[in-house]
């Protein structure tokens, strides 16, 4: 297994999921194992877990970069290259926050169904598992498409349970994510998302939608392209 932020060969492991939200999501001990290797495992050198290495997989894969993603960021043609991040993308924050033109809005303080910002102003919209949390999650897939310039791609990760479809949470007891002690409304799941998570980007207005596995199915990445 090699880093794909930094060019690391050693990982370290740990768990991450608590029994009141396993229970809550109703998955199995398999589901658990690579829920807990996504979010739990992570590169000794920079910290970047396997859903930020399924991220940097996808986003040097659709610009065409054939080496880390800390080098992508210091190559000479990144200057130009206009990115948005929806939330800080976990421990990937300090690295791509190092683009010449990179843009940073904050949810749930900042309402990502409505964006005030120009249409077809960014060559890349990046969010990591925070989709997941947005009530009309299609109205902010369909903001990120229109902020995007032609042919621009969006690249999101969300926790994805591969053995079902999706599902929404309403009139479920409710469930939380990142911290077992939160109970913000930032935090609440709205969607619990399976195989089908595929179809959402592209009923909102994306013309194509790959996914990318670094390690499957424990970091998969899903990089729409407008």
């Amino acid at each position: 297994m090699k880093c794909l932020i930094c060019s690391g060969q050693n990982f370290q492991s740990g768990k991450v999921l608590w029994p009141e939200l396993i229970e809550a999501w109703g998955i199995n001990q398999s589901e658990v194992d690579y829920i807990n290797r996504q979010q739990g495992t992570s590169c000794c050198k920079c910290g970047n877990n396997l859903r930020a290495q399924a991220m940097a997989q996808a986003i040097c894969s659709e610009f065409s970069f054939k080496d880390n993603l800390k080098r992508f960021v210091k190559s000479w043609r990144n200057r130009r290259l206009k990115v948005l991040s929806v939330n800080t993308c976990g421990t990937l924050h300090t690295i791509l926050s190092r683009l010449s033109n990179f843009d940073l809005i904050e949810y749930p303080e900042y309402d990502v169904r409505s964006l005030s910002l120009p249409s077809e102003t960014y060559d890349l919209v990046v969010h990591s598992d925070t989709l997941e949390h947005v009530d009309g999650a299609s109205s902010a897939l369909s903001e990120c498409c229109r902020v995007l310039k032609p042919n621009g791609v969006c690249i999101y990760t969300i926790p994805i349970i591969v053995g079902r479809m999706s599902q929404t949470t309403q009139g479920k007891s409710p469930s939380y994510h990142g911290d077992p002690h939160e109970r913000g409304g930032d935090w609440k799941v709205q969607t619990e998302y399976g195989c089908d998570a595929w179809i959402e980007p592209l009923k909102a207005g994306f013309r194509s939608c790959r996914i990318y596995g670094y390690e499957v199915p424990s970091a998969l990445a899903l990089s729409c392209r407008k």
